[in-house]
């Protein structure tokens, strides 16, 4: 079960704790043998270690029994052979604690990707993409810190605490009941320190994540910013957001400084308890020197594990409230997948009916609309800016479920889309790695023949062989840098190897420069031959191409038909054609 937070837009889900512990329940089952072989060899390594305090006691009880040097042999040796012992036992144990942390955490992440990937655009938007960053980054990064220090640190420190104390009761169980004198007071501590970070630590994500949606906003948009003189408001609300963040990091401060503070009272009461009570028992004869002596390192020893468990919790619960963050990603529900037989026919078509949709509820973007593209039929959407058209477009690519009506591919229904649709927009990523490895990402099981067919499809081959290492060459952040044109034609490439029946450009030749746009157009052109497509167009000379035009007005379709029959209507098309070829050469212009 998971909770849904709220601050300037509807937030991703938090997990409640118990569906977060479930999770790591999960996550652990398949790892039963590192689990027990982990605590195991902890445990034992522990008990080993307890034998120190014993043998310490025994050495002060030789020594004032003024035994001979010689008696000290043996008991200084067995303490450097508990040395050595617990030390190779806790290195194994603790490598194997840290193995099982590291599996189950490299599985979290496999599914937060997985589910992060196939959230619907609409979700991450509404969210603000500053949220499911702050999750990808911050959060994964402190969960993958505890899981590598503090999980094994604080499997130690509990074994260590629960054995110690079993050793103080075979020594005396009074000596037990003067060391539990510390517990209400640490017991308090915990809980007040657990009762006010979880939310604090809760607050503070959603503040950060709400940061750096601003910071994003701001940064994305900087030239909106500046053209419209916006930049102290917007300067303002940076400033707002990264104050309400340092705040609660403040507070966050504080509470461990009290929190410490709390703890070395404890200490203090537990270690004056245990030595009274060994002034006591040694002075009625019931305990030795040797042995009041022991107690006392045994309660003293008990500082490190308690002080870290406890500290730990600082770490746990910052962890806590990221692993929370992750999981209500992972619980988010995954798009519904058509069944393979509900594959339409080879040569599908795309029907919208009464399709509107509003990103934020009560503004609009399309209106009503109605379109259907026949089969291997290419239709093109024209119109101003803020017209619809990438809407449009991404609905049909279903990455957008609309608010009202229908869209069908192949009568198969909006879930076929992901199976049938290739998309390719103006914003084209370029994955870092070797150019071979970004191709197949369309089609893995492509070999390197079929790579290059596409490639020369696309008019990309030669450039792409003429790389220092060819199609071996690492490309992407990191690697060789491609231009804005040969980057559209990887990802035309990509769509071919794809070969999906219906496609959809959404200004997927834009970057290119007047000297680059027919090369891209004609990559364009061989890439959408045989398909159904929607081409959202950049360039009017790839409208006028196509087999129909539809033309967009406010999220209203307006106009529709050939490119010869709209100039003839003489309406919004044929201003836009006008306005637009006599700013063009005869070439660029084209028909």
């Amino acid at each position: 079960m998971t909770t849904r937070q709220t601050d300037d837009s509807t937030l991703l889900p938090i997990a409640t704790p118990a569906r977060t512990r479930a999770v790591v329940r999960e996550l652990l089952r398949p790892q039963k043998g590192l689990e027990f072989g982990g605590f195991g060899l902890l445990v034992l390594a522990t008990s080993v270690g307890l034998v120190t305090q014993p043998l310490l006691g025994h050495i002060v009880d030789l020594v004032t029994e003024h035994r001979a040097p010689s008696a000290l042999t043996w008991p200084v040796a067995a303490l450097a052979g508990v040395a050595v012992a617990q030390g190779v036992l806790t290195a194994l144990g603790m490598s194997l604690v840290s193995r099982l942390g590291e599996t189950a955490l490299a599985r979290l992440r496999e599914l937060f990707v997985e589910r992060a990937l196939a959230l619907p655009l609409e979700r991450v938007e509404r969210a603000g993409s500053g949220d499911l960053n702050a999750r990808v980054t911050r959060d994964v990064s402190r969960v993958a810190d505890a899981v590598r220090g503090a999980l094994p640190e604080l499997a130690r420190s509990a074994l260590s605490i629960v054995l110690t104390l079993g050793a103080l009761a075979l020594l005396d169980w009074r000596f037990l009941l003067a060391a539990l004198l510390a517990v209400p007071v640490q017991a308090h501590t915990a809980r007040w320190y657990v009762r006010n970070a979880v939310p604090l630590y809760a607050s503070e994500r959603i503040a950060a994540g709400a940061q750096q949606q601003q910071l994003l906003d701001t940064i994305g948009g900087a030239r909106t910013v500046r053209a419209h003189r916006l930049q102290d408001g917007h300067t303002g609300q940076v400033t707002a957001r990264s104050r309400a963040a340092v705040e609660l990091t403040m507070r966050g401060v504080r509470l461990v400084l009290r929190f410490y503070a709390r703890l070395h009272i404890a200490e203090y009461i537990g270690l004056a308890a245990v030595l009274v009570t060994g002034f006591l028992l040694v002075r009625s004869g019931s305990a030795s020197v040797g042995t009041a002596t022991a107690a006392a390192l045994y309660f003293h020893s008990l500082f490190g594990p308690v002080n870290t468990a406890l500290v730990l919790l600082d770490d746990a619960q910052s962890a806590t409230a990221g692993l929370a963050r992750l999981v209500g990603v992972v619980d988010e529900p995954a798009p519904a997948k058509a069944e393979q037989a509900d594959l339409p026919a080879p040569d599908p078509s795309v029907t919208l009916t009464g399709v509107s949709h509003a990103y934020l509820p009560g503004r609009p973007v399309l209106h009503g609309v109605d379109l259907e593209v026949r089969p291997k039929e290419r239709v093109a959407l024209v119109g101003t800016t803020g017209a619809g058209k990438t809407t449009l477009a991404k609905l049909v690519a279903g990455l957008h479920s609309p608010t009202v009506g229908r869209v069908d591919v192949g009568g198969a229904g909006p879930e076929a889309a992901s199976r049938l649709v290739g998309l390719v927009t103006q914003e084209v990523h370029v994955f870092a790695g070797p150019l071979a490895d970004d191709l197949r990402l369309a089609r893995p099981d492509a070999s390197d023949e079929e790579l290059r067919e596409a490639l020369t499809a696309v008019g990309a081959l030669g450039w792409a062989e003429a790389l220092p290492e060819g199609l071996d060459t690492v490309v992407g952040e990191g690697g060789h840098r491609l231009t804005a044109d040969r980057a559209q034609q990887l990802a035309l490439a990509r769509l071919m190897l794809a070969d999906r029946p219906v496609v959809v450009l959404d200004e997927a030749t834009a970057e290119a420069g007047s000297s680059g746009a027919r090369l891209l157009d004609e990559a364009a052109e061989r890439a959408l031959r045989g398909r159904t497509a929607l081409v959202v167009a950049h360039r009017l000379s790839q409208a006028a191409a196509a087999d129909r035009i539809v033309v967009l007005s406010d999220g209203r379709v307006v106009e529709s038909g050939t490119h010869a029959e709209l100039l003839a209507a003489e309406g919004a098309y044929a201003a836009l054609w006008h306005a637009w070829s006599g700013s063009r050469s005869p070439a660029e212009a084209g028909p």
